[in-house]
């Protein structure tokens, strides 16, 4: 029998709007986990409803209606709203910045989730770690890569950090939401396009757009997606499922990691083998200028305004450290066990 407090729970209903396509693999279904580890953690106390992009708001209005409460909750990437805070793209990613695991470290335990709150303060919204692709691929191009004057007038779909340097290099950054760059490369309104990796680039079928297929992901070496929540909302919610929730939204975090690595190489085989894409590595030289610029450019971003300076300098510092750890630990181990 349902005892007398579990009968008067509370039930809330939330919505939650994404900038990805309903049910779009990797990230939209990273989004429908997050929801469903939600309704379950709290009992169905709290329970989520997932609208895609454009379904409730378009891709890139989710901030602005979490913000004003018109949802609950938004799923996507903090580098879409620089036009909100230049400190904002920090917590998505850096070019040459941390990796996955880095990024967690410096979130969690290196004051990062701290600043991350304190940015989006402003705006009313609570923000979280819901997910990481890992280090990235290069992107998807009409044309080979062989040296860095083979991006000058290059429009490309490239947000954030690494699209500023993308414009230095002399190409043309694009900011689009993910529905909307097949039709834009097939088209040609973009010569290149960057997404995630072979699992999400395979479902979006950029193969049937562009051939060549570069890599590292020099731009996104560990992208966090985020999930932010209606301050008013969460502290709404009884102290416990404020606590449910706020977890929840930490384990998505792990789970999509591991769905990424668990699926990206079966994904890239087939790319290969069966679909004709031609897998290139970025030339030693074009990652050399790339990262000088992407120092250039990342530095000169954080000394545009104090909140900016403030995240870039506890980033910076802690990739420093974790830079000289992983020497001695995990660079050194995939060395050794994968000599050159």
């Amino acid at each position: 029998m349902m005892s007398t407090t579990a009968q008067a729970a509370p039930e809330f209903k939330w919505k939650m709007v994404t900038t990805w396509p309903k049910n779009f693999p990797g990230l939209g279904t990273g989004a429908n986990n997050l929801a469903k580890l939600i309704n379950e953690m709290t009992g169905g106390r709290v329970q989520v409803k997932v609208y895609g992009a454009k379904e409730l708001v378009g891709a890139l209005e989710i901030f602005d209606a979490v913000s004003r409460g018109t949802a609950e909750m938004g799923h996507g990437a903090s580098y879409y709203w620089k036009g909100k805070s230049r400190a904002a793209q920090f917590f998505a990613a850096v070019p040459f910045g941390l990796t996955a695991q880095e990024m967690n470290s410096w979130l969690y335990h290196g004051g990062g989730m701290e600043l991350w709150e304190e940015v989006y303060a402003e705006f009313g919204l609570v923000p979280g770690a819901a997910g990481n692709t890992g280090v990235q691929m290069g992107g998807w191009f009409n044309k080979e890569i062989n040296t860095v004057d083979d991006l000058k007038g290059l429009k490309m779909r490239m947000p954030g950090l690494g699209g500023e340097v993308l414009k230095r290099a002399g190409g043309t950054p694009v900011l689009l939401p993910g529905g909307e760059i097949f039709p834009s490369l097939q088209s040609g309104a973009i010569d290149a396009t960057e997404w995630v990796g072979p699992y999400n680039d395979a479902a979006f079928g950029l193969h049937k757009a562009a051939k060549f297929y570069y890599y590292p992901g020099w731009h996104e070496p560990g992208t966090t997606l985020e999930c932010f929540v209606n301050k008013e909302a969460l502290e709404a919610l009884p102290k416990d499922l404020q606590v449910l929730v706020r977890n929840a939204i930490r384990v998505a975090n792990q789970d999509m990691l591991a769905d990424f690595t668990a699926k990206n190489n079966r994904s890239l085989e087939q790319l290969v083998k069966e679909q004709g894409v031609q897998l290139r590595k970025f030339p030693d030289d074009v990652l050399s200028k790339l990262k000088q610029l992407s120092d250039e450019v990342v530095a000169e971003e954080a000394a545009k305004d104090e909140m900016t300076k403030k995240v870039y300098e506890s980033f910076v510092q802690f990739r420093d450290q974790a830079t000289k750890w992983h020497q001695v630990s995990e660079q050194a181990y995939l060395n050794a066990r994968n000599p050159v």
